[in-house]
């Protein structure tokens, strides 16, 4: 069977339903989201969720921060759902030898319009009392900052898009894009064909099996990354913000009244996105256990509620490829967010279907995303590296 639509989304992760409720919601009409199972069932259900701003390249802060501007108003910017969003606080942690950089990000972010601010020994232990703190280290904390739900935001873009005529089809793993005198011309299925001129590539970590079918090699590499959950000991530790923890290279948050996740980025393993471990494992749960208790001393006494593994799709710039591709008119890339993706989808789904209707993405500059950046050597230069700050 032929469909024929104005433009086809491969992947049914956050990424991918941002795009399409963009789409849809700016006049393109009935285009067609392919998820190879279900709504979020990539690396956006298994992602920590956290949103905050901390980066040290603008083009990520600038993202970051229009994202937030849709999460904090989701009803009357968005609609069709809850996504959960939840304002704690975030606390940026750095040692003493990446104090300079600190600085330096603090105030490109300022610059942008984000609320971060340095603070005080002092007044870092009036924001977090339960938290340990060093003289020798230095302290941000973002006010606006939280966390929110990435299944439920996929679910509920994608409400919004099927509301205003999008088609979400799931179970439906695009196996081809057929490209017919250098545009693409059709998304193919098992069972069905989708004539359209526009496809955009947003299958995570899959992405660089699904590139390499069409010619295109990219430096995607998928890699699993562990998480746990403690039920902390509320009398210990009543309550407490998010974190970024570069002393100790670990990122946490708390979700709901008395649980904390955590987890860090520093352990990586490459990974088959069809067959991996989606369990935590013991020797990481002692390890990040007893990093966090370096922080939140109360931690110690909490009870192990539980554990996963997700993947990330990393790049080695640690920034995600979005353009389109030279040469194959129609065909966009956007994937390789190396564990940032959810708090970065909101301003990406709109940065892209202004890229696909209007040539270039007016939201903000993405030139740095660049697929060719790679083959140039011109690599997204970070000033500390954040990628265990999820």
């Amino acid at each position: 069977m032929t469909v024929t639509t104005e433009a086809v989304i491969i992947g049914g992760g956050v990424m991918g339903t941002s795009i399409l409720y963009n789409l849809v919601s700016r006049g393109v009409k009935s285009p067609i989201l392919l998820e190879r199972d279900t709504l979020g069932s990539g690396s956006t259900g298994r992602s920590s969720g956290a949103i905050r701003m901390h980066y040290s390249t603008e083009v990520n802060a600038r993202l970051a921060w229009e994202s937030l501007k849709i999460f904090r108003d989701w009803d009357s910017m968005v609609g069709g759902g809850q996504v959960g969003f939840v304002k704690t606080g975030y606390m940026v942690f750095v040692p003493d030898d990446a104090k300079d950089a600190f600085r330096q990000n603090i105030e490109m972010q300022q610059k942008v319009g984000i609320a971060t601010e340095i603070v005080s020994m002092q007044e870092a232990r009036e924001l977090a009392p339960a938290f340990r703190l060093d003289e020798s280290e230095a302290f941000a904390w973002e006010s606006e900052s939280g966390h929110g739900d990435p299944s439920a935001t996929a679910l509920a873009y994608s409400t919004r898009a099927r509301e205003s005529g999008a088609r979400v089809i799931l179970e439906s793993p695009a196996t081809r894009v057929e490209i017919t005198a250098g545009r693409v011309s059709a998304v193919e299925t098992a069972n069905e064909r989708y004539e359209t001129s526009t496809a955009v590539i947003a299958t995570g970590p899959w992405s660089s099996r699904f590139l390499t079918h069409l010619g295109i090699k990219l430096p995607l590499k998928p890699t699993r990354h562990e998480v746990i959950l403690l039920r902390r000991t509320t009398d210990a530790i009543p309550n407490h913000p998010g974190g970024g923890d570069m002393s100790n290279l670990i990122y946490f948050r708390p979700e709901g009244p008395d649980l904390t996740l955590v987890g860090n980025g520093n352990r990586e393993e490459e990974a088959n996105p069809d067959a991996y471990n989606p369990r935590a494992t013991m020797d990481f749960v002692q390890d990040i256990w007893g990093r966090l208790a370096k922080r939140l001393p109360g931690i110690e006494d909490a009870e192990l509620f539980t554990g996963y593994a997700g993947l990330y799709t990393t790049t080695p710039d640690l920034h995600q490829v979005v353009d389109k591709v030279d040469g194959i008119e129609g065909l966009y890339i956007c994937t390789g967010f190396s564990g940032h993706g959810f708090k970065l989808a909101p301003a990406i789904g709109v940065a892209v279907s202004e890229l696909i209707l209007e040539g270039d993405a007016k939201l903000l500059d993405i030139s740095s995303l660049r697929m060719s950046r790679f083959a140039e050597g011109d690599l997204n230069s970070t000033r500390y590296s954040f990628k265990v700050i999820a």
